[in-house]
């Protein structure tokens, strides 16, 4: 019986060298910059072998929220109008919320979760999550499913 694949969500930073360049391989080709996958391995100074070897299992983060469903964990101050901001990034950006879930604030803080569908997001996931941590009485914003 084959196991379940599992997914992490790893910074960029902590991925071994072969796993960036892989990515990189895999977006020259989709970008036109080379138009087979030995130019675009030679570009990307890695071996076809280890191309072929990785290719499937590296994606992007950004590459992976289109037509898809992202759930969002918010902690936000119990001040007026901090749930109103988070939602009005949301709506610049281009997504689609489908649920907002809050927990009765308790020490001054509110629990949130946000479903949002992302196939028209007009901007990087990067940008939005910046864009919404950087709001006055966010306390925290990360993706909790995607």
């Amino acid at each position: 019986m084959a196991r379940p694949i599992k997914y992490y969500i790893v910074a960029a930073e902590a991925l071994p060298e072969i796993f960036l360049k892989v990515a990189e391989a895999k977006r020259m080709m989709q970008t036109g910059e080379a138009d087979t996958v030995g130019a675009a391995t030679r570009m990307a100074g890695i071996s076809r072998s280890a191309f072929y070897k990785y290719k499937d299992a590296v994606q992007p983060f950004n590459d992976m929220k289109a037509e898809h469903i992202i759930t969002f964990y918010a902690m936000l101050k119990d001040t007026a109008g901090v749930l109103s901001g988070v939602l009005s990034v949301f709506a610049s950006s281009g997504t689609n919320i489908l649920t907002i879930n809050q927990s009765i604030p308790t020490n001054g803080c509110a629990a949130v979760t946000i479903s949002a569908e992302t196939s028209q997001m007009e901007e990087s996931l990067e940008q939005l999550m910046g864009d919404v941590s950087a709001l006055e009485g966010v306390v925290k914003f990360e993706i909790l499913a995607g």
